[in-house]
């Protein structure tokens, strides 16, 4: 398996962990192309903060720490902006 997919099955882990917590319309799709932050995101500001946290606990289950919500993610072109983009982020820092 590599780094990628072993990200992308812990932000699916994440996404199952969170829908149970949404209501039908806020629930996030497990697809690449899934926008979690920004225009066209399903999540509001306590879904994505709860995502966020939710995924940083199943990323550390792993043994690595990685913080989703430090100034170096939390910018313009920031790596939660889909699915796609924070599996990429994660793979590039799993150990």
């Amino acid at each position: 398996m590599t780094s990628y997919e072993r990200a992308l099955a812990l932000v699916y882990d994440a996404i199952d962990v969170i829908n149970t917590q949404q209501p039908a319309a806020m629930r996030l799709r497990k697809s690449p192309d899934t926008v979690i932050v920004g225009v066209g995101g399903a999540l509001d500001s306590l879904g994505v903060v709860n995502f966020v946290l939710t995924l940083e606990e199943k990323i550390a289950a792993g043994g690595t720490t990685l913080p989703l919500l430090d100034d170096d993610v939390m910018v313009e072109h920031s790596p939660l902006r889909t699915i796609d983009s924070v599996s990429r982020y994660i793979a590039e820092h799993l150990v």
